[in-house]
């Protein structure tokens, strides 16, 4: 099951390691696997979240997302994306951006590519920070979960959800909030968070009519995943391949910018980010096929707390440089306690199946 999943991670990561010592020597190659550790460790809660999506996806789709959406994670958010952003927000075209991402430089000295990808940092802090923050605040106001794991805390937050539009006021409140205190340009940064809340709501929304719409005309015939959940298809299962594509991408917004503390080689860059990628995309196949969500019932509550965290993160960031490693560490904190609290309601689970026997 492990060499299925993640055959093309080791392969890729073999012929990536090797390509950048033949090109770059031992300093590429340790770089790239420094990014890779950085990426996987970043993202890990991107994967526990993208496995509860995927497994409404069948099997085709779950295949266009490890290769398709492959390559978008990879050449597009890696790459491509940051290109366009300096683009976009120095004006030039391109060329000339690609001109400046060959010719390297510090990202302390003034119009160099690494320069100018961080001072773009606060619109894309924004956008990104507001999209997770709309993905956590429509979980932490679900008063629908079977399960509660800080219960002090996501009971009266559950509560709260029955105020129609309080997620979307408070993500405003926030972004107002972040643009008044951090942001040099306000305006910039607020019409940057907009634009990320309206891709939530708009792709989002999308997929779920889809969804509802094939749900009403084939309730009984639907197909199912492993888990019994209803397999999304048709245009549906297309606008739940946008969204997880762009919650993606947001994941990917401080992992880029952060690397450039490590190089300015936009190439190494993207081989270690993109190779880490990877492993987060077979990371989440290997969740949905072995049931690992439905086994470890705070797993995903943890993901989201994370996904929480990070978008606060991003919009701190605006104004104030947080090392990745503050980043990385609470993700993998919220996560860890996430699965301790599972494997101890397992084991009181188990007891009380035992106890019920003997009675």
């Amino acid at each position: 099951m492990i060499l299925r999943t993640f055959g093309w991670s080791f392969g890729i990561t073999a012929v990536g390691l090797v390509a950048a010592l033949l090109l770059g020597g031992p300093k590429a190659l340790f770089l790239v696997a420094i990014l890779t550790i950085l990426e996987i460790s970043l993202s890990f809660d991107n994967a526990v979240v993208n496995a509860k999506i995927l497994e409404r996806m069948s099997d085709f789709w779950q295949k266009v997302f490890l290769t398709v959406g492959v390559a978008v994670a990879v050449f597009g958010m890696r790459l491509v994306f940051p290109l366009l952003i300096v683009g976009i927000t120095a004006k030039l075209s391109p060329f000339e951006a690609i001109r400046l991402a060959n010719e390297g430089g510090s990202v302390d000295t003034p119009g160099t590519y690494a320069n100018l990808l961080h001072e773009a940092h606060p619109d894309i802090a924004a956008f990104g920070g507001l999209f997770l923050l709309m993905l956590f605040l429509d979980w932490v106001f679900d008063a629908e979960r079977e399960y509660q794991w800080l219960t002090w805390l996501e009971r009266p937050l559950a509560r709260a959800g029955e105020l129609e539009g309080i997620a979307v006021a408070v993500a405003l409140v926030a972004l107002a909030v972040a643009a008044e205190v951090q942001a040099d340009h306000p305006e910039d940064v607020l019409l940057s968070g907009v634009l990320g809340m309206v891709t939530y709501l708009v792709v989002g929304g999308l997929g779920s009519l889809f969804e509802a719409g094939s749900d009403d005309e084939v309730e009984e015939q639907a197909p199912r995943s492993r888990s019994g959940v209803a397999v999304a298809t048709g245009r549906a299962a297309f606008f739940l391949f946008l969204y997880i594509e762009v919650l993606d991408a947001s994941f990917s917004f401080d992992g880029v910018i952060g690397a450039f503390a490590i190089t300015d080689d936009i190439y190494i860059i993207a081989a270690g980010l993109g190779i880490g990628a990877l492993y987060i995309r077979s990371l989440t196949v290997y969740l949905v096929h072995q049931g690992t969500l439905s086994e470890y019932k705070f797993l995903e509550h943890g993901a989201h707390w994370a996904i929480g965290a990070l978008a606060v993160i991003l919009l701190v960031s605006i104004g104030t440089e947080i090392p990745e490693v503050v980043t990385g560490l609470i993700g993998v904190g919220f996560i860890g306690a996430a699965m301790l609290s599972s494997l101890a309601l397992n084991r009181r689970t188990a007891a009380d199946e035992v106890e019920k026997v003997h009675v």
